[in-house]
């Protein structure tokens, strides 16, 4: 199986498509699987923009079409009646086969996101070409619950889409990232599953996102992984 990882700099506005469209375009007869971040549709400090900028499944026909060549991930704000949800989205086969609503919204420090999103409220696996899929977004891993969810899922592959700001600076790296490796190597290794962790990168209202995406392998040790702050497009064999 072949997977790209789509370590973007999103901007806060809808020109995101525009990018991730030239981006399946170019990786899509080398690959299997394209996965982009949290929210890399549409930024992440959409705060009043989100009522302007959240899209609809009907306008990402082109994701859609897409996906007749290549197993496309991304991160949205997606409209739902009088509410917006952050999304995960897998679109295969000219169809979106699996959405997964962020059922965890941070809202202390630096985050604000149960002030502008509707949670979502479940779990569930499906069936992918590649095997049975999970998809978690950013906070979600951060509950031993979901862990637990997880387990009980029992997935092949594990798709964790992040928008992970860089905080915890210190004379031996960064704290956030030494966090968030411990915990997808601990959840891949519970699960006996390969997990997939994508996170942007750039800079938004003064946050600077690390990246660092990388594969975990089902004994949690990471196989693949990118660079910092890099905005980078890498494919690896799983």
């Amino acid at each position: 199986m072949r997977v790209t990882l789509a370590q973007t700099s999103p901007k806060l506005n809808r020109s995101n498509l525009d990018e991730v469209v030239l981006i399946i375009m170019s990786c899509k007869d080398e690959s299997d699987l394209i996965v982009f971040s949290e929210l890399s549709l549409n930024g992440y400090m959409l705060q009043d923009k989100l009522s302007e900028d959240a899209w609809s499944i009907d306008e990402l026909d082109i994701l859609k079409d897409l996906s007749l060549h290549v197993d496309i991930v991304v991160g949205a704000a997606l409209r739902d009646g009088n509410n917006f949800r952050n999304s995960a989205l897998y679109f295969s086969k000219g169809k979106l086969l699996s959405k997964h609503d962020k059922v965890h919204l941070p809202n202390y420090g630096m985050f604000e996101e149960a002030r502008y999103f509707k949670s979502g409220d479940i779990f569930e696996s499906f069936l992918s070409e590649f095997g049975k899929v999970s998809m978690v977004v950013c906070e979600d891993l951060w509950h031993k619950s979901v862990h637990k969810n997880l387990m009980d899922e029992n997935p092949d592959y594990i798709i964790a889409l992040v928008a992970s700001p860089a905080r915890g600076f210190s004379d031996s790296g960064l704290e956030i990232e030494d966090k968030w490796y411990e915990i997808i190597k601990t959840v891949a290794l519970e699960c006996r599953a390969k997990l997939i962790f994508l996170n942007r990168v750039g800079f938004e209202d003064g946050l600077g996102f690390w990246g660092g995406s990388c594969i975990v392998d089902e004994n949690g040790a990471i196989s693949h992984k990118l660079p910092r702050y890099e905005k980078i497009v890498k494919t690896f064999k799983i």
